[in-house]
């Protein structure tokens, strides 16, 4: 089934701006500064969790300890 140059043009275009849609969208998530970004905030999200927030401070704390001991003898 033969076509016109001007649908296959058309076609073609509609092609190249789906793509360009695409790639934008690609280069938007995978921004360095957006996944820093995304990042930093699902480890405050955790860090916000009081099953994960006190463990982590009772391990600093104790670290604190064992080291002005260690340091005092």
């Amino acid at each position: 089934m033969a076509r016109d140059p001007e649908t296959i043009e058309r076609d073609i275009e509609k092609a190249r701006d789906a793509l360009a849609g695409t790639l934008d969208r690609i280069g938007e998530k995978a921004n360095p500064k957006q996944l820093a970004d995304s990042a930093r905030s699902t480890v405050q999200s955790k860090f916000d969790e009081p099953k994960v927030k006190y463990p982590l401070i009772g391990a600093g704390v104790l670290i604190g300890v064992l080291l002005v001991r260690k340091l005092l003898r």
